[in-house]
């Protein structure tokens, strides 16, 4: 059941896959055609700056155009992809730490570009609900390490099941677990020293706190 739910998520067949990996490179572009998106959005999640964004991404599909031939087996191809845009985004945050500027004075600039780009769209009540925890989760996410970040931003907001985070991380449930529970907590007392509260907050918080108790969708 865990592989056909799997099976039906993924964006590209196993076929594509292959003939990427013998080197062919109309099936590659294909592949990135399929995943730009989902991985330009999770690193705009990351790092939190809009304007690297295309930059980063082009480092993850560089990546794997060079590692194709590495992959063990077809089937880890997602989670496989998933690591190599963390790392990606590991490496981009770590150049930034050695510059001067600060990288929370981008924060509204963020925001209001994600406004933006919802205000096109019709949403009912629950659905701007929704989004307003969504980014207030990841504004709580930036008073963080990135690698609670990173696991944090996989689980609650792109979505990974626990069996998806091992394939990522390569380390067993048990170990997740503990893991995301210690990230939340960080998380809660990284907010609480910041003394806020505003709309979205409270269930942003709810939603984490409760994470520690709901994390069976293995």
């Amino acid at each position: 059941m865990i592989w056909r739910q799997y099976l039906a998520a993924m964006l590209v067949d196993f076929e594509l896959i292959e003939r990427a990996r013998s080197g062919d490179d109309s099936a590659f572009n294909q592949i990135v055609t399929a995943y730009r998106k989902r991985i330009l959005g999770t690193i705009a999640r990351l790092i939190g700056r809009p304007e690297d964004v295309e930059d980063v991404g082009q480092e993850v599909f560089l990546r794997l155009y060079y590692s194709l031939d590495q992959l063990r087996t077809k089937e880890v191809f997602e989670p496989w992809l998933y690591r190599l845009t963390v790392n990606a985004a590991y490496d981009y945050l770590r150049r930034q730490r050695r510059r001067p500027e600060s990288r929370m004075s981008d924060l509204s600039e963020q925001q209001v570009m994600m406004a933006d780009a919802s205000a096109g769209s019709k949403r009912n009540d629950e659905e701007r609900h929704k989004v307003k925890v969504r980014e207030t989760v990841q504004s709580l996410l930036e008073n963080v390490s990135d690698e609670d970040r990173a696991l944090l931003i996989l689980k609650e907001v792109e979505g990974l099941s626990l069996k998806e985070l091992e394939r990522v991380y390569h380390v067993n449930e048990n170990a997740l677990k503990v893991r995301l529970f210690r990230a939340r907590q960080r998380v809660l007392k990284a907010f609480e020293a910041k003394g806020g509260e505003g709309a979205g907050t409270t269930s942003a918080k709810g939603n984490l706190a409760a994470g520690g108790l709901a994390d069976d969708d293995s």
